[in-house]
């Protein structure tokens, strides 16, 4: 699962018997986490370089304010590791990994 900079919630403890207070409680806590999941801001997704050495192809650090995924191409495979992704440009901007 990506990294989302959320935070599970911390569950409250179960009564013995069944309670409806606790149940309630339970839900809303889920609830918010659930809606906190779903509605985060997208995730940046970039290419990490040494030179010209892609290190990781696909990496998904939190900088705040950018959602423009930074992906190698096919001009760049020979550099690329067995699983990297890679966008073909040849077929329409086409998600592959290298095999």
């Amino acid at each position: 699962m990506a990294q989302k900079n959320v935070i599970a919630p911390r569950l409250p403890i179960a009564p013995e018997e069944y309670d409806p207070a606790y149940a309630n409680q339970l839900n809303n806590l889920l609830r918010l986490y659930f809606n906190q999941i779903d509605n985060s801001s997208p995730i940046n997704i970039s290419t990490e370089r040494v030179g010209t050495n892609i290190i990781a192809a696909l990496s998904a650090p939190p900088v705040a304010g950018t959602s423009v995924p930074s992906l190698p191409t096919e001009a760049d495979l020979a550099n690329l590791r067995i699983g990297d992704v890679y966008y073909d440009t040849t077929a329409s901007n086409v998600l592959k990994v290298k095999v």
